[in-house]
């Protein structure tokens, strides 16, 4: 035997020893976790459905928009219900009664393909209106990553408030792979939602978001303290934001109890912990711009003047 042969042997031993231990992270049921690969594959179908004149299925040839659309809902409604018995906790080989509930949530959600699109239209229309830069709604529905962030955790909140665990979650952290932009299936979003450039956006479980909102990147809307750890869940930890509000690059709104009141501006870097009354600006106060030059020039200090009508926290 080998030296890197006896090794091995020997971290095998080692490993499969610890396994023993029951830890959280050592249950190996092969068929019983949530496959992430089939859960993609559902948003896939689901895009094509929600979008049937920009995504289509080259690989199967059908010719009424009826019979497509027939073979997309009912794959996955299949797909879906085996992903929900598996996170219900259920065996798919067996009668339990677990399959039964979970073909009647899938049931139910595909029924609310309709809302999705209804509020899916709006925001892309929003992000038509908002953006100088999108000359036209196909650049931003094939293209635009807020959108696509958005899509997800709008498929992604129907089956979170049908009460399906894991997979919502799933649905969310890979669209914030995809875009940088991490929504957890919790938040409420209203209509007309935008999200300019997307990166780095966060926006808790338990955040309130009205219509006409639009975010610019680098913006968290969270949590004032997790300290609480499992004691804070289903509590209201995450601001509300009401109807015709912006919000500009890097500001942090945080806490349950803040409300950004309706037809606010949040300036760049801002860090509320406040509620904000309707028709406010805000902005950080007295920033100060430095220009370093070389020893031979001095520094120069520029202090920016705010116009009086916005309203400061400090």
């Amino acid at each position: 035997m080998g030296i890197v042969e006896e090794n091995v042997n020997g971290v095998v031993n080692d490993l499969l020893d610890d396994y023993e231990k029951g830890k959280a992270i050592d249950k190996v049921r092969i068929f019983n976790h949530p496959d992430k690969e089939v859960i993609i594959d559902i948003l896939s179908s689901l895009r094509k459905v929600i979008f049937p004149g920009y995504f289509r299925n080259g690989s199967i040839k059908v010719y009424t928009l009826r019979n497509n659309l027939s073979m997309l809902i009912e794959d996955v409604i299949f797909k879906l219900t085996k992903q929900i018995t598996i996170v219900l906790g259920g065996d798919i080989k067996n009668d339990d009664g677990i399959t039964e509930k979970a073909e009647s949530i899938s049931l139910e959600f595909v029924r609310r393909l309709r809302k999705i699109r209804e509020f899916i239209e709006t925001d892309v229309q929003a992000a038509f209106d908002g953006d100088p830069a999108a000359y036209s709604k196909d650049e931003i529905i094939y293209s635009y990553p807020g959108l696509f962030a958005i899509l997800i955790n709008r498929i992604a909140h129907e089956l979170f408030i049908l009460g399906v665990p894991v997979i919502p979650r799933m649905m969310t952290e890979y669209a914030h792979s995809e875009t940088g932009v991490d929504i957890h299936p919790g938040a409420t979003i209203g209509k007309y939602f935008f999200i300019d450039h997307g990166t780095g956006i966060v926006i808790g479980e338990t955040t309130v978001i009205g219509d006409n909102v639009k975010i610019y990147q680098g913006v968290t809307l969270g949590a004032l303290s997790t300290r609480g750890g499992q004691a804070l869940k289903s509590k209201k930890r995450h601001p509300t934001i009401e109807d015709n509000v912006t919000i500009y690059s890097g500001a942090s709104i945080l806490g349950g109890d803040t409300v950004i009141g309706k037809n606010v501006v949040i300036g760049g870097n801002a860090f509320i912990t406040h509620s904000v009354p309707d028709g406010a600006k805000v902005s950080v106060k007295n920033q100060e711009l430095r220009y370093n030059y070389d020893a031979s020039k001095p520094v120069e200090r520029v202090e920016i003047v705010d116009d009086d009508s916005w309203f400061y926290i400090i």
